[in-house]
């Protein structure tokens, strides 16, 4: 008997759905091919015992998207669409220049960035990660599919949001896939909060997703170009073309709206406020509790990005003609200065030092102590050292093949001898989930775990799991390899 094919197409208006999804029973084998309409997407092949089930699994599959909105349609009559970048106009500051002690130049544009007390992560367009010491020594680089929009930290796990719709874990060697966004969505920003993802996208739509990459809720904001998402304890935080809304973690209910002036284009959170970058050259201080304005920082373009001090003592902006500033919290403009390497889409500031990443795609190490910038504004700078990686620096690219370790070498009832945490992937109607299986683990709770390493039956010896601030789910951390 000859293959059959079966080609369905989901495409929406306005920034929605654009994806496919084909099903190819033949004989006793299905494979399923899925992705955005254009591209060659993913594919995965299950065989069974018998031609009759192979069949009736595949006449599942096929219903299921039917119900979703799914219908039939010729390939390659729909064309892919674009993937939106964030190109901006950016000019040449006026400005003194800052005191930069070095720059990274990572090969293409970027606003990809997370410093933290070890290294700075800095991903580009590209799909290029690197980390990077404080001291400006380049350690390592992951590459991935498609074009890093942001990297974000929750916690020990680091993550990385692509234009190809997926969320990577770089905490391990390896990048593993997190959450999986429907192919079509054209992610603007991410954050992510006890393991709760909050996506905010090109249509000014605001998702969250839970630890077990399981849709929560979705709104539909009063704007598009959601380049702003911050969630925290109580709250999702959503700035788009026409402000900031605050909307309920649990439910998605909303709880107040503020407008600003100009379209929202960043955003940064301390406890108590929420800060929102704006095109009209502005950086708002809105209080989270009710929206309401706290103070108002003036830049003298759009603004691309900013960040702040602890407790907001002092907040920083870039905008798009290469200037960095700083303020009081007050409002007050303490400096301006240049940064000679273009602007600042995204930024981060920890001990005394403003780490950027810039338009030309330049992490870039800014000296903000009171006595740099005095002479900066001066004149004197020092002189930025320009880094380099190895020219052997291999980039370590995601996979789904896992390191194996022998049974033998683990106690299956207690840690293992190397001192990782055995876990075990079990089915539960349609979904595969995890749970722990050595002792002095609640067997109850789920383990957040990487999709597409899970096989029903199989366990696994990872690094470390760690309970989520609100409980009742572990998550995996660092290497996984399966037991044998």
């Amino acid at each position: 008997m000859a293959a059959r094919s079966t080609y369905l197409e989901l495409s929406e208006d306005g920034g929605g759905s654009h994806k496919f999804y084909e099903v190819v029973l033949d004989g006793t084998q299905v494979t399923i091919s899925y992705g955005r309409i254009g591209e060659s997407g993913q594919t995965k092949v299950s065989a069974f015992a018998t031609a009759e089930k192979a069949e009736a699994a595949a006449a599942k599959k096929i219903s299921e998207k039917v119900r979703k909105g799914y219908a039939p349609a010729v390939r390659g009559v729909r064309q892919a669409r674009a993937v939106t970048r964030r190109s901006m106009v950016s000019s040449r500051s006026t400005a003194e220049q800052a005191p930069v002690l070095w720059r990274f130049a990572s090969g293409a544009a970027a606003f990809g960035i997370f410093v933290d007390a070890e290294r700075c992560w800095v991903g580009n367009q590209r799909g290029d990660v690197y980390t990077v010491t404080h001291g400006g020594t380049v350690t390592g680089r992951f590459r991935l599919p498609d074009g890093v929009k942001c990297i974000v930290a929750d916690d020990f796990w680091i993550y990385a949001g692509a234009d190809d719709g997926k969320v990577y874990d770089l905490s391990g060697k390896v990048p593993r896939v997190a959450y999986e966004i429907a192919e079509d969505v054209d992610i603007y920003w991410l954050d992510i909060h006890d393991g709760v993802l909050g996506v905010s996208d090109r249509a000014g739509r605001v998702t969250t997703i839970d630890h077990e990459d399981e849709f929560q809720w979705a709104r539909g904001g009063q704007g598009d170009s959601g380049w702003m998402v911050r969630c925290d304890d109580e709250a999702v935080y959503h700035g788009t073309s026409t402000g900031v809304a605050r909307y309920d973690a649990a439910d998605g209910a909303p709880v107040w709206r503020t407008g600003v002036q100009g379209e929202v284009l960043f955003g940064w959170q301390e406890e108590g406020s929420v800060y929102a970058g704006t095109s009209r050259g502005a950086v708002h201080r809105l209080r989270k509790s009710d929206g309401r304005s706290e103070a108002v920082y003036r830049c003298d373009g759009s603004v691309f990005s900013c960040a702040t001090a602890p407790d907001g003592r002092y907040v920083f902006a870039g905008d798009n003609h290469s200037s960095v500033y700083c303020f009081a919290a007050d409002g007050t403009r303490l400096w301006k200065l240049a940064t000679g390497c273009g602007s600042a889409f995204s930024m981060q500031y920890l001990d005394d030092r403003l780490y950027i990443v810039t338009t030309d795609g330049t992490l870039a190490c800014i000296d903000a102590t009171e006595e740099a910038i005095r002479a900066a504004q001066s004149g004197t700078v020092p002189e930025p050292v320009d880094v380099k990686a190895a020219a052997g620096l291999a980039a370590v690219e995601p996979e789904t093949a896992l390191e194996t370790v022998s049974v033998e070498s683990v106690s299956a009832g207690a840690a293992g001898a190397d001192g990782g945490v055995v876990v075990e992937c079990f089915r539960e109607g349609e979904r595969l989930r995890v749970r722990v299986v050595s002792e002095g683990y609640d067997s109850r709770w789920n383990v957040q775990f990487p999709k597409n390493v899970r096989e029903a039956g199989a366990r696994y010896l990872v690094e470390g799991v760690r309970s989520s601030g609100r409980g009742g789910f572990y998550r995996a951390y660092g290497d996984i390899r399966r037991l044998l």
